[in-house]
């Protein structure tokens, strides 16, 4: 079943908010699944076209990588539309919680759980430093992962607000996204695609 496993990509932009400021961001939704399911990587601002990528497919989870409202905006328009549930690491409940403060999310994510989708799981990696409860989303089926704001093509993701720590993201990164082959393919939650190799080889 795998071998009808596919992934698409919406771009969706808005703003981001933290420690008083806001800057605008574009931000990449990632869909794995098949034709008949699929799960959703962030909730990114808007979910209409998140939707319309979705199509008639049954969302199974809605997986975010973590709570900093940019990626997490369409979560409630996406749950009401769906039915998914909503996987977060209970570490980012802090960050939640400036967004939805009278919701919860609906499971945990934990270090090493497997999620299925489409006959494939997704691997959890718990990578925090970016935010206390970032994980990311291995697809060994697919040869990538999903890093939300942990790793980017160019090095790891900004540390300099709230609930942020740069040794954290660094030990992350090279404890549990260098133990990847250096092939898989880095999908990021802004910007371009990389690869393991090529981000080890600049973090050395």
């Amino acid at each position: 079943m795998s071998g009808d496993l596919r992934l698409d990509k919406v771009v969706t932009a808005g703003t981001f908010s933290l420690d008083g400021g806001v800057w605008e961001v574009d931000n990449n939704v990632w869909i794995v699944g098949d034709d008949d399911s699929c799960v959703v990587i962030d909730a990114a601002h808007d979910a209409e076209p998140i939707l319309q990528a979705i199509g008639d497919r049954r969302v199974t989870a809605i997986l975010l990588t973590h709570a900093h409202d940019d990626h997490i905006g369409a979560v409630r328009e996406l749950r009401e539309a769906t039915g998914a549930p909503a996987y977060l690491h209970p570490e980012d409940r802090v960050l939640w919680e400036m967004t939805y403060p009278d919701e919860t999310p609906d499971e945990d994510l934990v270090n090493g759980q497997q999620i299925p989708v489409a006959g494939s799981v997704l691997r959890v990696l718990h990578t925090p430093g970016h935010a206390p409860g970032a994980c990311c989303f291995v697809s060994d089926d697919l040869g990538c992962v999903f890093t939300g704001d942990t790793l980017f093509q160019g090095g790891p993701g900004a540390t300099g607000r709230s609930f942020s720590d740069e040794d954290t993201i660094l030990d992350s990164i090279r404890t549990r996204l260098f133990a990847l082959p250096g092939q898989t393919v880095v999908h990021t939650g802004h910007g371009d695609d990389t690869t393991i190799a090529a981000e080890k080889a600049a973090l050395s």
